[in-house]
């Protein structure tokens, strides 16, 4: 039997999602890839080549046309990721008629989705897209990336994705935490962590201290000179 998936669902409450250029940035990354737009998605084949990321050797990569510009050909790319979905007890129906119409909201939607399915399943084994792919290149409007400038998704605790499930019993038990996805998302994850840690530099901290709140009075030009304003009262600018 193949190995069954942790299945996720998506809710209006869902706080956590990435914005397009971090969901861009976790794709190019992890598969070696150029993509520049959300609506590139359209053609199926980055989410086929993830499931054979999360699932080794159950993608046919025969069937999966990676640079294809057809829209049947989307659609045949699709219909490979649903087999996927269904072999691997994936519950999540794909809306192939809409998504290959290349319509950035419905891409985002189901890429975001994705997203955190992929956080769930993910078991931090090493993985050379461009290899497996037997070194076609996933072209897009993006800018090229530097040889070699990928690595592999990392391991995240499951608190982090706000599940609180139990461990799952059966062949998805022995898996490790998800990951932000890679470089791929752990990347993102820094970033973010360095601009929340890091002091400012002087001059914006600067910059910082001087900007009005709601307590400070307001230098504002009148006809009469610069005065600083309060909210019910208004006395001579001074320097």
């Amino acid at each position: 039997m193949a190995q069954q998936a942790v299945n996720v669902h998506s809710t209006s409450q869902t706080t956590d999602n990435l914005s397009r250029h971090d969901i861009l940035d976790w794709i190019n990354t992890c598969l070696q890839a150029n993509l520049g737009k959300i609506e590139e998605l359209a053609s199926g084949a980055v989410y086929c080549q993830f499931m054979d990321m999360l699932f080794p050797g159950t993608l046919p990569f025969k069937k999966v046309k990676f640079n294809t510009k057809l829209e049947h050909e989307f659609i045949s790319n699709f219909k490979v990721l649903q087999a996927l979905f269904k072999k691997h007890g994936v519950d999540k129906e794909v809306p192939i008629e809409r998504l290959v119409k290349a319509r950035f909201q419905d891409n985002f939607e189901f890429v975001q989705w994705f997203k955190r399915f992929f956080d769930a399943n993910y078991t931090g084994i090493e993985y050379d897209a461009l290899a497996a792919r037997g070194g076609e290149p996933i072209t897009g409007s993006g800018k090229a990336r530097p040889a070699g400038a990928h690595s592999q998704p990392a391991a995240a605790p499951a608190a982090a994705r706000g599940d609180n499930r139990a461990p799952a019993a059966g062949p998805a038990a022995g898996r490790a935490p998800a990951g932000a996805g890679g470089a791929c998302g752990s990347r993102i994850g820094r970033r973010r962590s360095r601009c929340q840690q890091e002091p400012l530099p002087p001059r914006r901290q600067r910059i910082r201290q001087l900007r009005p709140t709601s307590r400070q009075r307001l230098p504002m030009l009148t006809s009469s000179g610069w005065r600083l304003r309060w909210p019910n009262c208004v006395s001579r600018w001074t320097t």
